[in-house]
């Protein structure tokens, strides 16, 4: 007979339950349709745009929507459904590399603070406490000025400012964990503290980790098109929608089709993250299984 001791069981983890909870909400249903249809759109813009992005024409300046211009022209004749295509690329990049920035920097804090408790726990959470003092737009601009405008820059600053939403997150969840009988079965069996977060604390708290990251990519678009539109993101000729925003606002009387489409375009894609978040936080939530 073997004396190997068994390894404590985790709980059962959600599945089709939570894909059947999600399919049923209409709302995440439409995020998710939104959200896959600014995907397309980022990824086949070379396909879908008509019109070089980049290309001025003197004798189209600020022309209204048309055959030849479906969303009409800016203030130096390129056209805006060429520019906003591509825009979408420049968003979306922001809004999930800042929120993998943020993952990389916030999560791993938060685990340890957790998990090891003590004075490395209060040391991390005065650090978070204090970052998390800042409103997140004040510190991304902060950030984004030291660091000089770029949409890399932009990122970084942007990943930085929410690292510590996840890291708050990250601790809560896992200190919860901690107690739960199947992680004091592993540490009594003697298993390493890196096999017992790898193995029962990540997985048992990464569903709250997903909806907040879905969540936060919405408010880095935000903070992306903010920055943009103060000089500190996407550097013109680019696309941008934040700066398309910067350069409409003295022509909103003349040409408002310059400012409606790039905000419309934040707008949609901002609210099916948002619907889409919310659809994971209901269809993910173990107090609803």
């Amino acid at each position: 007979m073997s004396n190997a001791v068994p390894l404590p069981a985790a709980p059962k983890r959600l599945g089709s339950s939570a894909v059947r909870k999600f399919v049923k909400n209409r709302a995440a249903v439409l995020g998710a349709i939104l959200v896959g249809f600014f995907v397309l759109i980022a990824i086949f813009a070379p396909v879908i745009a008509t019109e070089d992005p980049f290309k001025t024409s003197f004798t189209a300046v600020r022309k209204a929507p048309s055959a030849a211009h479906w969303l009409g022209t800016d203030e130096l004749g390129r056209d805006l459904f060429a520019r906003i295509t591509y825009g979408a690329r420049t968003s979306l990049l922001a809004g999930g590399v800042s929120v993998l920035i943020a993952l990389l920097f916030g999560v791993p804090f938060g685990i340890i603070a957790g998990y090891f408790g003590g004075w490395i726990d209060s040391v991390i959470s005065r650090v978070i406490d204090a970052m998390l003092a800042i409103p997140f737009l004040i510190l991304a601009i902060a950030l984004a000025a030291f660091l000089g405008a770029s949409l890399t820059n932009a990122m970084i600053a942007i990943g930085l400012s929410a690292a510590p939403i996840f890291a708050r997150l990250t601790r809560g969840q896992v200190m919860s964990v901690r107690s739960e009988e199947y992680v004091e079965g592993a540490r009594v069996i003697g298993l390493r503290h890196p096999r017992i977060i790898l193995r029962y604390i990540v997985p048992n708290a990464v569903a709250p980790i997903i909806v907040q990251a879905t969540l936060t990519i919405a408010a880095a678009i935000i903070a992306e098109a903010s920055l943009s539109f103060l000089g500190l993101g996407q550097q013109p000729p680019n696309p941008s929608w934040g700066s398309m925003l910067n350069s409409s606002k003295n022509f909103i009387s003349q040409a408002p089709w310059m400012s409606i489409w790039p905000g419309t375009a934040i707008f949609l894609v901002v609210l099916g993250f948002n619907l889409l978040g919310d659809g994971l936080r209901d269809a993910i939530d173990p107090r609803e299984h």
